[in-house]
């Protein structure tokens, strides 16, 4: 019996047990590819064009890519040694973000490899960072810019389910008293607020708790006064009554806005703790849009 039709037989048996459990990864995989196999062989060159023109998934974006490269660049450059730069495969493990955090595998492009499209690239470097700081590293900086790709609707014009992110993940074990949260928070603040002045783009960056008060006096007495004195145009602020996005960050969350543009976000999670197994395990990550910013600078 041939590969294909041995696991069709096992399918058969249970179809949604199968599918949904019961298959080993591999044999799914090999039904899955026949599937698609399959149906690839009925497109025409006109569906395909017909397929470019209507789905939301393939449309290419409006940006100017010589703008975004220019944005990308100056970011990579004012980035300090510390971090790690890392250049990320388009697929990630299947479960990258469902598994560690509170998001619906449907709003994630799954495939039919056992992956899913990168749709956040900071839960793909905190698997990178819990696997560096398993080997031994004390702590790890990673930074990546990337193009991810969403499945949940968006609506507006310009807006597009694909967009590059600049993103930053750090993490190290627990000190103590809040040190090395007020450390990560730190240098992750220091990066973004010098690049975006650097770029001429004046920002908020508010930072709030969410009931965590160890984090917010350590921002009070440790972050804000490493931070002084702020580029002109930056200003630096507590959000504490910012509710979006709690459950979601865990000990604290960080915002970036240029006026009525949300340029970026970040906080505390529990990711590396969780792909630990270790609870004393801290992650801080924080990103922006560069889309956004390409629009603002001049």
């Amino acid at each position: 019996m041939e590969p294909l039709d041995r696991v069709w037989a096992a399918a058969a048996a249970g179809p949604r047990a199968a599918l949904e459990r019961d298959l080993p990864p591999a044999d799914l995989r090999t039904l899955l590819l026949g599937v698609f196999r399959a149906r690839a062989g009925t497109v025409t060159p006109a569906r395909v064009v017909e397929q470019w023109r209507t789905d939301r998934y393939v449309r290419p974006s409006t940006a100017d890519p010589r703008a975004l490269a220019a944005v990308e660049a100056r970011l990579w450059s004012l980035l300090p040694a510390s971090f790690e730069g890392l250049a990320l495969s388009p697929v990630a493990p299947l479960g990258t973000c469902s598994a560690v955090g509170p998001v619906d595998q449907n709003r994630v492009v799954s495939t039919a490899r056992g992956t899913e499209v990168v749709s956040d690239c900071t839960n793909v470097l905190a698997v990178e960072a819990a696997v560096r700081r398993r080997a031994g590293s004390p702590r790890v900086d990673l930074a990546t810019c990337h193009r991810v790709l969403r499945a949940q609707p968006f609506e507006g014009p310009d807006v597009f389910q694909h967009f590059t992110l600049f993103a930053l993940v750090s993490s190290a074990r627990d000190a103590g008293s809040g040190r090395t949260e007020a450390a990560l928070l730190t240098d992750h603040l220091r990066y973004w607020v010098a690049a975006l002045a650097d770029l001429g783009v004046s920002v908020r960056v508010g930072v709030t708790g969410y009931g965590a008060p160890l984090v917010v006096e350590r921002y009070r007495d440790t972050v804000v006064p490493a931070l002084a004195p702020l580029p002109p145009g930056v200003t630096l602020a507590e959000d504490p009554d910012r509710e979006h996005a709690r459950g979601y960050y865990a000990g604290g969350a960080v915002s970036i806005t240029a006026g009525e543009v949300n340029l970026g976000d970040g906080g505390f999670t529990t990711w590396t703790a969780q792909l630990m197994n270790d609870a004393k395990e801290r992650c801080l990550v924080s990103c922006v849009a560069v889309e956004r910013l390409a629009r603002l600078v001049t």
